[in-house]
């Protein structure tokens, strides 16, 4: 699952490592709480090159009338992707990156009380969600797309974002042909790091460093 996103990257640079041009619509950066509706950076192919654009995250199927006919579709599931409706041309034709610095999980207490995580790169390279878009009359929406959660996410949550490793940018992005489905699994054990954050992340209005602190 994905629900919330960190990105504190420059923009420049994101374009930099995925050798993208950059649009002249990005959102501002650093953002240490993207919410679903508000817009992130992704990487999109037209199979010759690469460009750094403005998606907004919630994916909107072609026969919506309005934006809210349906659920908010901020998340594709890999095993059902290419059958269900809303996603399956999209899946085919067109996949993106979305870059981040991580993203935010929650578990619960005995009382209800909703606690975060922060997990990202053992690394500390960005992290490189699969997603998939669809422009919608005046917007480009995107999702991220998910799967069973691995080892880094399982005690928290049974789905994770599916995350894709440099080697495998331009088989997601459709640049070298079919097997992009192979893609859609968890990371392996230790890509993915986490440690527990502040409550004040589950506001959606709080920004700021602080946010993505241990505690």
């Amino acid at each position: 699952m994905c629900g919330r996103i960190a990105h504190t990257l420059p923009h420049d640079a994101m374009a930099h490592l995925f050798d993208a041009t950059l649009g002249n619509d990005l959102p501002k950066v650093p953002n240490y709480n993207i919410c679903p509706t508000d817009p992130v950076a992704a990487v999109v192919s037209d199979g010759q090159s690469r460009r750094l654009r403005a998606l907004r995250w919630g994916f909107i199927p072609s026969w919506y009338k309005h934006p809210n006919d349906g659920p908010l579709l901020i998340n594709a599931r890999g095993e059902t992707i290419a059958s269900k409706p809303a996603f399956q041309d999209a899946c085919r034709a067109r996949r993106c990156l979305i870059p981040a610095s991580g993203f935010y999980e929650w578990t619960k207490d005995a009382d209800d009380l909703r606690w975060p995580h922060y997990f990202y790169n053992a690394d500390g390279s960005p992290i490189v969600f699969a997603g998939i878009w669809q422009e919608w009359q005046d917007l480009v929406t995107c999702a991220i797309v998910s799967c069973a959660a691995g080892p880094s996410m399982a005690d928290i949550h049974h789905r994770e974002p599916v995350t894709i490793a440099p080697e495998n940018w331009a088989l997601w992005l459709g640049e070298e042909g079919h097997g992009a489905a192979a893609l859609m699994h968890a990371a392996p054990e230790g890509r993915i790091a986490r440690h527990a954050v502040d409550r004040a992340v589950n506001s959606n209005r709080a920004q700021g460093p602080e946010l993505i602190e241990a505690t």
